[in-house]
């Protein structure tokens, strides 16, 4: 009664939806790719495998981080109330901003077209019948996590559970049938220029950053966790260590069955990978399209989820519309935020490449990244006096926000490598409308 009478969203959630929305996040269509983008960075299987072990490693710290800034701020938002506390509410509409105008809702509709585009492998459809059938998919779940958190929640732990089931099987079954010969191999990959050195594996450990990210996807909904100081901790570095021997498993099977030219040359390494499996090996295709459809319902399931939340703290604080801080008396879900969000990913899956213009906004993305993890400098600088008494702290001092703010940077390096003009509009394009947003919602609010 009390979370009705002052609007706010209780805390219904357990250690399980915190592993849940972290492993169902990260494990998505990314691994299904980024092995064969790996292969050829890296260049060898020996190198394939170490690259995703020191890439989970790497980013693990950023769990840390996290871990860190929930614990001491157990409340919705995520990035957006930890720049908030840091003292910048400029930035911390900007990180709103982004997720927004940018991230949130093509996310939303990239993975529901990413589900019917596998169904296609079973009922060949026309594209209007594919569209038609993401727009279902998003409406499924927009009524599901908008009637009850808690039911929302336990369908992304089950789901969750499903994703690795199928992973585990490949692993399990892999474990019994390795090349003795093929195994973590340092034949190096066909025409292969970069040298079986350190550069190799640096470029290898770059190309695995993107399977591991949306780990903190918990974050976002740190005010509806229970006994948020002991379970945001505890199931960030459990997602972390989840995530890294699922990739780490099946990196170490897949150089025991293929060599490193099989999959960097693949467009679908993981069915290839099942293809040399007993049992598997006959049905490999449709296996794998049953296992990412799965695998992408998780993900689609989870978004629509977490992201939803940053919207609803923004308009608690007076910097976004007020009906995105509405939660519902009787489901008690910010129900306006998940409406609109998904109405928009429904409208862009109608759109054309918005796998490209998502691609293009990614630099400013991991900018804010970088950025949230900087903010433990100035806040441990508050100290207690200042409001920052974090019941859990990163191990090694300040040595892993540096580490996450390193990996970051190397990304976004990367990132302006890969589309430097794109990517710089885009980030003038978030600042441009994003400033002069800040400063209307920051009028409206003084003035209510």
């Amino acid at each position: 009664m009390e979370t009705k009478k002052n609007n706010e969203l209780g805390r219904k959630l357990g250690l399980g939806a915190v592993i849940a929305l972290g492993v169902g996040t990260t494990v998505g269509s990314g691994i299904f790719s980024s092995l064969s983008e790996v292969a050829n960075a890296s260049g060898s299987m020996l190198f394939l495998f170490l690259a995703f072990i020191i890439g989970g490693l790497l980013q693990i710290p950023a769990n840390f981080c996290y871990s860190e800034l929930a614990s001491a701020y157990p409340e919705d938002g995520g990035q957006y109330v930890y720049f908030r506390e840091a003292g910048s509410r400029l930035l911390a509409f900007l990180c709103g901003w982004i997720s927004i105008l940018a991230t949130d809702p093509p996310s939303i509709s990239i993975m529901a077209l990413a589900i019917v585009n596998h169904l296609a492998f079973f009922v060949p459809m026309s594209n209007i019948t594919l569209k038609l059938l993401a727009v279902a998919f998003v409406l499924i779940f927009m009524f599901l996590h908008l009637r009850s958190v808690e039911g929302g929640g336990a369908f992304q732990t089950v789901i969750t559970a499903f994703k690795i089931i199928p992973f585990a099987l490949i692993i399990g079954i892999g474990l019994f049938n390795l090349n003795s010969e093929l195994l973590l191999s340092t034949k190096t990959l066909a025409g292969f220029t970069g040298g079986l050195g350190i550069t190799a594996l640096i470029a290898g450990v770059a190309g695995t950053t993107w399977s591991y990210d949306g780990m903190g996807a918990a974050c976002y909904m740190s005010g509806e966790i229970r006994d948020p100081h002991k379970n945001m901790p505890r199931g960030l570095i459990l997602t972390a260590i989840i995530v890294l021997a699922l990739y780490g498993g099946l990196t170490f099977v897949a150089s025991g069955l293929l060599t490193v030219d099989e999959i960097a040359a693949s467009d679908a390494p993981i069915a290839l990978m099942a293809s040399k499996l007993p049992v598997i090996g006959n049905v490999a295709g449709v296996a794998v399209a049953i296992m990412a459809i799965i695998v992408v319902l998780g993900s689609l399931s989870s978004c629509i989820l977490f992201q939803p939340r940053i919207e609803y703290a923004m308009a608690k604080d007076g910097l976004f519309f007020k009906q995105f801080g509405l939660v519902h008396p009787k489901w008690e879900t910010p129900y306006f935020s998940i409406l609109v969000q998904c109405a928009i990913g429904i409208i862009l899956i109608f759109a054309t490449d918005i796998a490209g213009l998502l691609g293009y906004f990614t630099m400013i993305a991991l900018t804010k990244n970088a950025l949230t993890f900087g903010t433990i400098f100035v806040l441990r600088k508050k100290g207690a006096a200042g409001g920052y008494n974090p019941t859990y702290k990163c191990p090694g001092g300040l040595l892993m926000p540096i580490i996450a703010i390193f990996m970051t940077c190397t990304l976004i390096y990367g990132e302006i490598t890969y589309a430097p003009i794109p990517s710089l509009i885009c980030a003038a394009l978030t600042f441009i409308t994003g400033i002069p947003a800040y400063h209307f919602f920051e009028r409206q609010s003084k003035k209510a």
